[in-house]
């Protein structure tokens, strides 16, 4: 698992629980990440799956994830984690509300896009989305990210607000995850 970050390791173990696989992250593997420049969510996950490969000869497994903003224009998208440079995730949702202050239109999605990276070239894609609006206020104090503002359309709540069942159940990548885990436990993968 390319990843360093305790809420995603959380919940790709979680989703992947069972397989019988060993999960190995960037803990027990140390790999230099590339820089994330990439356009889209696609081209992230996969620059973060192949730099894995290519230095462990495994199987690799990267997100690419954020938060899609209408009323501003997709922000913070891509750069989700890295916005405006601010230094953690309670400044940069405090600095999401305060750019939506006074805007009627609040709709926004999480989006993941997750990339196994296989030895040999093949790369399986999967993408989840879940629809909601941005509150007013943060609430809830589970989750990370963006959770204490993201409403979720299907849970009546924040993500922060939620289980982390609950949340893994409707979440984007939950979503994702759970299209990977139907592709890992088919028969002959």
């Amino acid at each position: 698992m390319a990843t360093t970050s305790a809420g995603k390791l959380r919940e790709i173990e979680a989703a992947l629980a069972g397989l019988g696989t060993e999960l190995l992250n960037l803990h027990d593997r140390p790999v230099e990440m590339p820089e994330e420049t990439g356009a889209t969510f696609e081209e992230n996950a996969a620059l973060k799956a192949r730099a894995a490969l290519a230095a462990t000869g495994l199987p690799a497994l990267a997100d690419d994830s954020g938060l899609e903003v209408d009323a501003l224009d997709g922000e913070p998208g891509v750069r989700s984690a890295r916005w405006e440079n601010l230094p953690d995730d309670q400044a940069r949702y405090r600095r999401l509300l305060e750019r939506l202050r006074g805007r009627p239109d609040r709709t926004a999605r999480f989006v993941s896009v997750i990339v196994l990276a296989l030895p040999g070239g093949e790369e399986l894609v999967f993408r989840g989305e879940a629809e909601g609006r941005i509150t007013d206020a943060p609430r809830g104090d589970g989750g990370f990210g963006y959770d204490p503002v993201f409403h979720s359309v299907e849970l009546g709540k924040t993500f922060a607000e939620a289980t982390p069942e609950e949340k893994g159940a409707v979440s984007h990548r939950g979503r994702a995850l759970a299209a990977l885990r139907a592709r890992l436990a088919a028969p002959g993968a």
